[in-house]
């Protein structure tokens, strides 16, 4: 594909909205690589079992020279988000739409700090949290369900948990949002010095925060990501606290906006001469990045899915590349490997509850391999870094949740 023909593509994609920018979903197929969905989802007759499933590590060979106590670092808000499905369209002034499926779980900055943990990180987060039933709910799925370090978050009392209805609508999303400012800033909560990891996904912004600054000079690689600028205005200013980072992960319209270019290599290009690691998301045109510390440049597709909602498909892919970084894999395989977990993602009711887990991954891997379709010999060799690592993954790997307020996602 040519870089005019894959601009054209990337310009009809629409902006993101709201607090969560994602992938955009990719375009609709007969089931992922061609390979049918799996028949059991989020309420399928596996989660409702409760099967115990066994977390796998990629990174265990590195475990005993590791200095670091997590391998992540988060921070940010924590929603809970009810997800309405299978909606057709908006509902109009004064009418009521019954939709298809719900699921309900953590969302916010939960959506990748599940993602991350799933994938086998030791995953870290500072947020605060409220003695409400939401803030119950949210704090026993993260710490309890899904092993994730709240060392670094607070309960405030009286604080009231921030909440999201999220209607997906056509493969696209609406929200409406209740909640207030956190009582205290994210370097409040993390104090100084922050803790020792290996990688941490901070915004870019104006300002740093004074804990990611901390965090850079003990070592701590910064991955970047980008709010959705309402104003329009995308400070250029901001682009020089690249200095910070490690690597840069906005999506297309984000990338452009910043760069103020109209073409997303042109920005891919712009950002890779002010970060070592530039990666730009583009929807269903796949994912694009320059490697400048290994000097790589890679353009990978994104894998043909049936996208059900796209909610935190854009965490996940962020959380699957990190992993990817940390395992030192080739460039080519961490795009390849981040565009699967976000394509796994959208096919399942959204946010924390379709981040996939290596037995998800793993039981992919199997339908590809057994496929009789055309194009499983194009996803054999793009994944066949997967082989070595699947290798070592227990049948009891960890798999998507079914940790709703109704213990189990009615999909």
């Amino acid at each position: 594909m040519g870089t005019s023909q894959f601009t054209e593509g990337v310009r009809s994609l629409r902006a993101p909205a709201l607090r969560n920018p994602s992938l955009g979903a990719p375009p609709p197929g007969a089931g992922l690589a061609g390979v049918a969905a799996p028949a059991s989802g989020p309420s399928g007759a596996a989660c409702r079992q409760n099967p115990v499933h066994h977390r796998f590590d990629p990174l265990a060979a590195q475990r005993a020279t590791q200095r670091e106590r997590f391998d992540l670092i988060l921070t940010g808000s924590v929603f809970w988000d009810i997800i309405f499905t299978g909606l057709q369209e908006l509902p109009s002034p004064g009418t009521e739409l019954w939709s298809e499926g719900m699921g309900s779980c953590p969302g916010g900055v939960a959506n990748q700090a599940i993602a991350a943990s799933r994938l086998g990180l030791n995953v870290t987060l500072a947020a605060a949290f409220g003695d409400d039933g939401y803030g119950d709910f949210n704090w026993n799925i993260l710490s309890a369900r899904e092993h994730v370090d709240l060392s670094s978050s607070r309960r405030f009392p009286g604080w009231h948990s921030p909440v999201t209805i999220s209607l997906s609508v056509l493969k696209d999303r609406s929200m409406v949002t209740h909640g207030h400012p956190s009582p205290l800033s994210a370097s409040e909560l993390i104090g100084d010095p922050p803790p020792t990891a290996r990688a941490a996904v901070v915004p870019l912004e104006e300002e740093l925060a004074p804990w990611a600054l901390a965090a850079a000079r003990n070592g701590t690689k910064l991955f970047g990501a980008v709010g959705w600028d309402p104003t329009g205005l995308w400070p250029g200013g901001m682009l020089a606290n690249l200095k910070h980072f490690h690597a840069f992960m906005p999506n297309s319209v984000e990338a452009m906006a910043l760069t103020r270019t109209d073409d997303p290599w042109a920005a891919l290009y712009s950002l890779a001469d002010q970060v070592p690691l530039a990666v730009v998301t583009a929807g269903g045109q796949g994912a694009l990045a320059v490697d400048s510390i290994t000097g790589e440049e890679e353009w990978v597709p994104a894998l043909p899915v049936n996208a059900f909602d796209p909610t935190g498909a854009g965490d996940c892919f962020g959380a699957a590349f990190v992993v990817g970084c940390l395992a030192g894999w080739k460039l080519a395989d961490r795009l390849s490997f981040a565009n699967l977990c976000a394509a796994l993602s959208v096919q399942q009711v959204g946010g924390s509850l379709a981040a996939p887990g290596w037995g998800d991954i793993a039981d992919w891997w199997r339908r590809v391999n057994m496929s009789r379709e055309g194009m499983r010999k194009q996803w054999l060799r793009r994944y066949s870094f997967l082989e070595d690592v699947l290798l070592d993954v227990p049948a009891e790997a960890v798999r998507r949740a079914s940790a709703t307020i109704a213990h189990q996602s009615d999909a």
